[in-house]
């Protein structure tokens, strides 16, 4: 499946895409365990869980993603051995407000959004991304959340609604960080996707590849001509 020889919609995932979530989950744990004198020792640590518990959870019946972030926190803390009360797991959905988007990411939607018309699909609900697009100051033509689909990606369900809005798949490119999350279900759903995997990590034998591969957004404005 080849890029559209003429691109009309840029979509794009949110964290790991846009946002630093990664750096943003973290401050957040160790500011919160600070309070508790305690120091957590490996980062990765906590990121790979994340990624696990996040999975897991989302994969069962649909609940908002701000309780995703409260279950997550809770289960975290208690295998880094963290007596985290459970009525302070909010310190994460509460964190998402300060979750800095990447170094690049502004000026790159800048270019992206004067020749193109763009959207965001995302695993989160309409409150928490709604803080995320403070800053992030640009106009999207369509937003598509967990909440409003009530699902998770790597469900369809994103970018089928995605499809409907539009009206079509033809002249569409997602743009995204997570393989798991966006390149598999666009590839299941034949939407051409832009990989950006700023992680450098590597496919196993059984993966399809993307439509294309970049290291970061600016050179996913290159290969589509809005840098």
């Amino acid at each position: 499946m080849a890029l559209p020889s003429k691109v009309n919609f840029v979509t794009f995932d949110v964290y790991g895409t846009l946002i630093d979530w990664e750096k943003g989950v973290f401050d957040a744990f160790q500011k919160e365990a600070t309070r508790d004198g305690f120091t957590i020792e490996d980062p990765q640590e906590a990121i790979s869980r994340f990624h696990e518990y996040e999975r897991e959870i989302e994969g069962g019946s649909y609940e908002l993603y701000a309780e995703v972030l409260r279950r997550v926190a809770v289960r975290i803390a208690k295998d880094i051995v963290w007596p985290l009360e459970p009525s302070r797991a909010g310190f994460l959905p509460d964190s998402v407000q300060r979750w800095a988007p990447f170094k690049e990411t502004n000026p790159q939607l800048t270019k992206f959004s004067k020749k193109f018309q763009t959207g965001l699909i995302s695993n989160i609900d309409d409150k928490l991304l709604g803080q995320t697009r403070r800053h992030l100051p640009h106009d999207f033509d369509f937003v598509v959340t967990a909440q409003q689909v009530r699902s998770y990606k790597p469900d369809p369900a994103h970018f089928k609604e995605c499809a409907r809005r539009i009206g079509t798949k033809k002249g569409w490119v997602h743009v995204a960080a997570s393989y798991y999350h966006d390149v598999e279900p666009c590839l299941k759903e034949k939407v051409p996707v832009i990989w950006v995997n700023r992680n450098r990590e590597e496919l196993d034998a059984g993966q399809k590849k993307p439509t294309a591969e970049v290291k970061n957004l600016l050179e996913a404005a290159k290969l589509l001509g809005a840098a």
